[in-house]
């Protein structure tokens, strides 16, 4: 399940190439999108000196920063009917990223640990650079503002929790399992609670910061462009690639603070997107050790999964790549998957693996045991508002459209539903294989008898059942407690 789920977060790295184009760009003496003196431009285009937020809908005009993202950048065509060509420029860029990321994981995690020193701290430099400045940038208080004193009557609207936890879902990697691959090169007797406790403060804080960088922007641009702040605040790649770039390119020295921007931008995918890719891997060798372990195997197998990536990807770069993009981050790992990995993997911990045994496990561990407020959030908060927000998502679940006028056509949907099921069927349809392969009785008393966990060195463990195991519990655990271990044995 989290293999299918990895393969759709492989498409992220396509934002990594379209800041390294952005990058590129930013070394110009002119920056391109400030400007409408260039070839790609059309009739309606405003320069960002003059670009008013609500002449768009009055006279249909379009900034320079939109044009250079849609026309120079995307070259989007009328949908993705259209494929058009590849653009080579988008093409090298994609190849880049993927060669950096080859070289970041191709010693598994002896060498993405060594990369991950870098490019983990260092956007927390550029995140600075970039608050210092934004807050000292007329109008940055109006966006701030904005930003720390929101709508309270939204918060009634329940579509605007939901959206809340799906980027909780997001931000946390959580059901991705790219959390349960770091963790299983942890030592046995690490403190996850603790690492668990800094990893939501540290995600959190830096959020809440990054909020500050990002407003403090938008209230200067909005005070530049006449409109309020609500106006000129984007969504989705908008806000990276149209709403920053544009006003970075109001402030004087431009081409330092857009490189900044990019770069940091550059760092924090290239270190997401190593992860999700050596987790798929990791998990993949695990399932044949013998075969993909060996030092030369193993660099060409990741080889050939950064390879076999990059040429399927090439179809992002087209002229209608933007809509397959689109299409896969809406369906590939869509809140259908999240809540329902959720509720399967509460249910498998909480209930069929006994979140009291869990408890016993993390005591052994770490020497003290979790709050009894974790088995309530396992065995029934999480699983009941995971539960909630799947109905809810399906009873308001509108097509995917882009810009609020293209509509996919039916064979695109089809399509987006069934990577959608791909990742939700494989829990029921695995389970129904196991339960019919393994031996016992579909009722029988589960009495697994775990192995002694304090005798391991790491948390790659051994699990051990005996023959009085429940079928159910028994496929349960493989499909959910899995580790990426050198020896698993049944």
């Amino acid at each position: 399940i989290q293999l299918v789920i990895s393969l759709c977060f492989f498409i992220y790295i396509l934002i990594e190439a379209w800041a390294l184009f952005y990058l590129v760009f930013s070394f110009r003496s002119q920056i391109p999108w400030a400007s409408c003196e260039n070839t790609w431009n059309t009739a309606h285009c405003v320069g960002l000196q003059t670009f008013n937020s609500s002449h768009v809908t009055a006279n249909h005009i379009t900034s320079a920063a939109i044009e250079f993202w849609e026309r120079r950048v995307l070259a989007m065509s009328g949908g993705i009917e259209e494929l058009g060509s590849v653009r080579w420029e988008l093409a090298l860029c994609l190849l880049a990223c993927w060669v950096f990321c080859y070289f970041s994981i191709w010693k598994g995690v002896t060498s993405s640990g060594k990369v991950a020193y870098f490019t983990a701290t260092f956007p927390y430099v550029m995140l600075m650079v970039l608050l210092i400045r934004g807050l000292t940038l007329p109008g940055a208080w109006q966006g701030i503002y904005y930003y720390l004193y929101p709508d309270l009557n939204r918060l009634a609207n329940v579509k605007v929790w939901i959206e809340a936890g799906s980027q909780i879902f997001f931000s946390y990697s959580l059901t991705a399992g790219t959390l349960n691959f770091l963790g299983s090169y942890k030592d046995y007797n690490n403190n996850c609670y603790k690492d668990c406790f800094w990893l939501c403060l540290l995600n959190s804080g830096t959020s809440f910061v990054a909020g500050f960088v990002v407003f403090s922007v938008l209230g200067f641009m909005a005070q530049k462009q006449g409109v309020t702040v609500d106006t000129v605040v984007e969504s989705g790649p908008g806000l990276a690639f149209i709403a920053y770039p544009q006003a970075t390119a109001m402030m004087p020295l431009p081409q330092f603070w857009t490189v900044c921007f990019f770069l940091m931008l550059i760092l924090l995918t290239v270190d997401t997107h190593f992860v999700i890719v050596e987790s798929f891997i990791t998990t993949v060798t695990d399932l044949f050790p013998k075969m993909l372990r060996a030092p030369v195997r193993h660099e060409i197998f990741v080889l050939l999964i950064c390879l076999f990536s990059f040429l399927i990807q090439l179809t992002l770069v087209t002229e209608g790549g933007i809509y397959v993009f689109q299409l896969i981050d809406f369906y590939g790992s869509t809140r259908v998957c999240q809540n329902f990995m959720a509720i399967s993997q509460c249910m498998a911990v909480g209930w069929i693996f006994g979140a009291d045994r869990f408890f016993n496990i993390i005591k052994d561990m770490t020497g003290q045991r979790p709050s009894v407020f974790f088995k309530l959030c396992w065995k029934y908060i999480i699983p009941l508002l995971s539960l909630i927000s799947f109905i809810l998502y399906l009873v308001d679940y509108k097509h995917l459209r882009v810009h609020n006028w293209y509509t996919y056509p039916d064979w695109a949907y089809a399509l987006g539903w069934t990577m959608t099921l791909s990742s939700v069927l494989m829990v029921p349809l695995w389970a129904a294989g196991q339960m019919c392969l393994t031996p016992g009785t579909f009722r029988g008393q589960s009495s697994m008898k775990m192995y002694n966990f304090s005798q391991q060195p790491t948390t790659r463990y051994k699990l051990f059942k005996n023959n009085n195991q429940s079928r159910i519990s028994t496929c349960l655990l493989i499909i959910f407690q899995r580790n990426p271990c050198k020896s698993v044995e049944n």
